[in-house]
Formats: structure tokens, C-alpha cells, sequence
């Protein structure tokens, strides 16, 4: 984990004491979400899901369908990144994509049967992922709120 000898003697040491890996917020965040990413990929290759199309799937479980658009302020993930995950989803049979008679630049994007039948097959993946966490309730609830508070700040300074 982090690195924990000087490298700079006493006087530089302080002066670049920020700079150390274990005074880092990002960092452990970093790691913490890589490592769960890749726990996720154990799970999900049983539903021939990487994780990004994972969470593209549980969006449609929740809204039915949607654009592209809608799907990325949702997701915080830009077109050229979602339109591949959308082109594969579709061509697994999760999804489909329709152009609006009305705005052929509009795509509407919706659950196949298949799509929705992949939520039973997913029910059990948040329950094994939390066991992995090794965290209570409360901890759960109070991390997540902790982290959508620096996700709303960051948000915020964005839009300033």
C-alpha cells in the first residue's frame, strides 16, 4: 500500500509531506474502486456482463428505456463512451435501439424480454458484493452517503 520511508531528509520531507501517497483522499479511493470493479468482474462473467454494462443494465431496470442522452447525465458517462456499451448490449439481445420517426439523430433505447430476464440472473450480485465489502448496514449507508456528498461537491465546482 502506501509508501512509508523518506526519500527527501528531514527539512524536504515536510515540504513535500502532501505529496505522500498515505496523506492522499484520491488514492485509496482509486484503489478501493479498481479492486471492486475487478470483485464485480467475478460475479458478472456468470451474466457475460463486464461492470460499465452492468450499470447501464440496472439504469434500464429501473427506468424501462431512455436516450442516450438521459442515460449518461444518469451515468456520468459521455456518448463516445456509451455507445459501444449500448452496441454491445444490443447485440447480446439485452437492448434495443430505435431512431424517434420524428428526430432520426434520436435514439430510444429500451429492454429486450432477454434484458429484463437478466435482472433475475443479476439479484444476487449486490448481496455477494456487499458479504465481499465486510461492512454493516449503518457503514454501508454512511460511506455512500459520504461519497455522494464529494460526487455532488465535485459536481457543483464542475458546473461553476
Amino acid at each position: 500500500m502506501p509508501i512509508s520511508r523518506n526519500c527527501w531528509g528531514d527539512e524536504m520531507g515536510e515540504m513535500y509531506e502532501p505529496l505522500r501517497l498515505s496523506n492522499q483522499l484520491c488514492f485509496p479511493i482509486y484503489l478501493c474502486a479498481k479492486e471492486l470493479v475487478r470483485k464485480y468482474g467475478d460475479e458478472l462473467n456468470e451474466l457475460g456482463l463486464t461492470y460499465t454494462q452492468y450499470i447501464v443494465m440496472m439504469y434500464f431496470w429501473e427506468v424501462g428505456s431512455s436516450n442516450v442522452k438521459d442515460i449518461g447525465a444518469a451515468l456520468l458517462l459521455d456518448p463516445s463512451t456509451l455507445t459501444p456499451i449500448l452496441k454491445k448490449l444490443e447485440a447480446k439481445g439485452l437492448i434495443t435501439r430505435r431512431r424517434l420517426p420524428e428526430d432520426e439523430r434520436n435514439l430510444t433505447i429500451s429492454l429486450t424480454e432477454t434484458g429484463e430476464a437478466a435482472r433475475e440472473k443479476a439479484l444476487g450480485v449486490p448481496a455477494k458484493m456487499y458479504a465481499r465489502i465486510g461492512l454493516n448496514d449503518r457503514e454501508c449507508e454512511t460511506l455512500r452517503a459520504l461519497i455522494n456528498k464529494v460526487l455532488e461537491n465535485v459536481e457543483k465546482e464542475n458546473r461553476s
